[in-house]
């Protein structure tokens, strides 16, 4: 039996302001953003060539903004993907070197961290 993981929930505190931060300036794809109601959106975004998706909005969710912590992308190069985020005005780290991998770092405007991975070569 497969089990797959297909969506996370990144709380924020502004759906407009994230998704246009997820889609505009990380890149990702917008899937879906629905309006249910006055007190519910939902809203599914995915990364480019991920299994796995994120959903922000409102109603669906009782985490504080910002909490969600070290939410984690495989990418094959890390150097790239630093220079990827920075050319769109996103504030990352060095490329860190460790044992199981090179990793950039950055938040998004709500504080939740991710941590961009390019594995090692064996």
């Amino acid at each position: 039996m497969d089990w797959k993981l297909e969506l996370i929930a990144v709380p924020v505190s502004d759906v407009d302001r994230a998704k246009a931060f997820y889609s505009e300036q990380v890149g990702f794809n917008v899937d879906h953003d629905h309006k249910v109601s006055d007190e519910v959106r939902f809203v599914q975004l995915t990364p480019p060539g991920s299994a796995c998706s994120i959903s922000i909005g409102t109603g669906f969710s009782t985490q504080e903004p910002g909490t969600a912590q070290g939410l984690q992308i495989v990418v094959d190069d890390a150097d790239a993907a630093r220079q990827h985020l920075l050319d769109r005005g996103i504030e990352a780290s060095e490329v860190q070197e460790f044992p199981w991998g090179r990793f950039v770092f950055f938040s998004d405007p709500d504080g939740n961290t991710w941590a961009l991975q390019q594995m090692p070569q064996h």
